[in-house]
């Protein structure tokens, strides 16, 4: 009992530590960037060039080493912090933008302390990007839809909602399952729906229409007759307490006029 207590104690303190190493590992990479740069300005002038030749690249390998580690630590972290909110797959799809991005910009300062022809790779990289993003239009388009859905928050998951678009071919009402990175799966009467962000995005939002409840006749009980019904029925009332009373008055003068004659 005490060790698993000591365990969680334990993982509470890495957790609480954790951005704190990233946060250091960063400034100690803005520190070796900084030397690389000054030695290989050293490197230049007359002199003893190899040594500070070798401390320029050994300053540029510490930086690309310091600056991925902080970059995956800090990214870790902001997944961590955004997971409550939007959920696992958004809040592992911004940790990916983030090692992305941050790996990108180590990369390029790596290049460039090591001396290398960034312009060109960037060049040649820029074109390339743009191809991609051509071949991956529309799934480039549902995956910024969703970042933009996660943002400004039309729903939330658990939500019942109605959506009305033309592009999606009507109306879809339903609760809403799960906010995909390219697609929005919604809960109908009749089925699953999966629907692309960038029509969601699209599309008008509103509360779900409110409908009926159908109205049961239980088992045995007579259905109700309605207002023309119910006339005809008083109708025929009122005609057989008139015949009651018309056969109760020709009984009373037969009666009354019987009784003479039986005293003869």
């Amino acid at each position: 009992m005490n060790e698993l207590h000591l365990a969680e104690q334990m993982a509470k303190v890495r957790t609480r530590a954790r951005p704190w190493r990233s946060i250091f590992a960063a400034v100690l990479a803005v520190l070796a960037m900084a030397g690389s740069i000054l030695a290989r300005q050293q490197a230049r002038a007359p002199g003893q060039r190899l040594p500070w030749q070798m401390a320029a690249v050994g300053c540029a390998v510490v930086f690309c080493i310091l600056a991925f580690s902080a970059t995956l630590g800090l990214s870790g972290r902001v997944r961590d912090l955004m997971l409550p909110r939007i959920g696992n797959s958004h809040a592992t799809m911004v940790r990916l933008v983030l090692v992305l991005v941050g790996g990108l910009t180590t990369l390029v300062l790596t290049l460039q302390l090591f001396g290398l022809p960034v312009g060109q790779l960037v060049l040649g990289g820029a074109l390339t990007g743009v191809l991609v993003g051509i071949a991956a239009q529309q799934t480039l388009a549902n995956l910024f839809a969703g970042i933009i859905l996660l943002l400004s928050r039309p729903f939330i998951v658990g939500e019942e909602v109605r959506l009305s678009s033309g592009p999606l071919g009507g109306e879809f009402q339903g609760t809403v399952l799960e906010i995909g990175l390219t697609y929005v799966r919604l809960q109908a009467d009749d089925g699953d729906y999966h629907l692309p962000n960038a029509q969601i995005l699209s599309a008008a939002v509103g509360p779900p229409t409110a409908t009926e409840p159908e109205t049961t006749v239980p088992p045995g009980a007579a259905a109700d007759p309605g207002p023309a019904a119910g006339a005809v029925a008083g109708a025929e009332a009122v005609a057989g307490a008139e015949a009651v009373a018309q056969a109760g008055t020709e009984g009373d003068a037969q009666g009354h006029g019987g009784g003479p004659a039986a005293q003869r």
